[in-house]
């Protein structure tokens, strides 16, 4: 089948883990107008099924997780004199997309094989967990290309690092090896390829063994509160922690532990 007619996203569920596979390694998994359109489908649907709890999105093959804009195809948009995009993807394919889904309470884990460069990267920024093969790499080469990195790697990058480390890489392009992210704290873990699989799986069952609202709402709560004063961070309205409040599981969790027993979650 030729490139133009297959998807360019593989989805499947399994077990209440949604995993979503970037799936044109013959480009390293670049990503083109089509590939935003298949993956805000997806989107829609990992947020619609109350039986999906973690989502795993990867890269098909052994050498990329994704290059990011699929700048042969920028070019010819270029050609045709379209208008330079900015930051955000309002007006663009696959609006919003997961870099911009700031509501998107289910846990996202970030499987990094090889290249996470440009958009690549941003999408592992906009993960909530990242596990990274040895030998991954790290970059934002916007810079390099005359272009910035419109997907939040900007905003996100001097969010978690600190100023001057983020402002190196934003505006020299340069690589950050796994172990050097994980020395940073950009990614939770590094493991030899050959166990890349096998790490993914314990974090998505350490993540479904925990009540689906407890995880939801301390994702949302975790996130909304970044820049907010102390104070206001307590008094603030969490709806993902209403949620959870008011349901059946917040005396599941006590009531199993009193009986010695694996606690059933119910809520969704």
């Amino acid at each position: 089948m030729a490139d133009n007619d297959r998807p360019r996203v593989r989805y499947e569920k399994r077990d209440r883990v949604a995993y979503v596979t970037l799936d044109r390694p013959e480009v390293l998994n670049a990503m083109d107008q089509r590939t935003h359109e298949e993956l805000a489908a997806i989107w829609d649907d990992v947020e619609a099924d109350d039986e999906v709890l973690v989502v795993v999105l990867t890269g098909a093959g052994e050498r990329s997780f994704s290059v990011g804009q699929d700048l042969r195809e920028r070019a010819r948009i270029d050609a045709g004199g379209a208008a330079a995009t900015t930051f955000g993807s309002r007006g663009q394919p696959g609006w919003p997309r997961l870099t911009e889904r700031f509501g998107l309470a289910k846990p996202l884990i970030a499987r990094v094989n090889g290249y996470a460069l440009g958009g690549g990267f941003e999408l592992a920024l906009a993960c909530d967990i990242v596990v990274a093969s040895e030998n991954a790499e790290f970059a934002l080469p916007e810079a390099r290309l005359g272009l910035v990195p419109g997907a939040g790697g900007v905003f996100r990058l001097a969010r978690q690092l600190p100023l001057k480390t983020a402002m190196g890489y934003l505006l020299t392009g340069r690589r950050l090896e796994a172990r050097t992210a994980l020395r940073f704290g950009l990614v939770n873990q590094v493991v030899p390829a050959e166990r890349l699989d096998e790490a993914v799986r314990e974090w998505t069952d350490d993540l479904l063994r925990a009540a689906p609202l407890a995880v939801r709402a301390i994702k949302e709560a975790a996130l909304r509160s970044l820049n907010l004063p102390l104070p206001e961070a307590f008094s603030a309205e969490y709806a993902w922690e209403r949620r959870r409040r008011l349901g059946s599981d917040v005396v599941e969790g006590p009531r199993a532990f009193a009986e010695n027993r694996e606690p059933q979650w119910r809520d969704r």
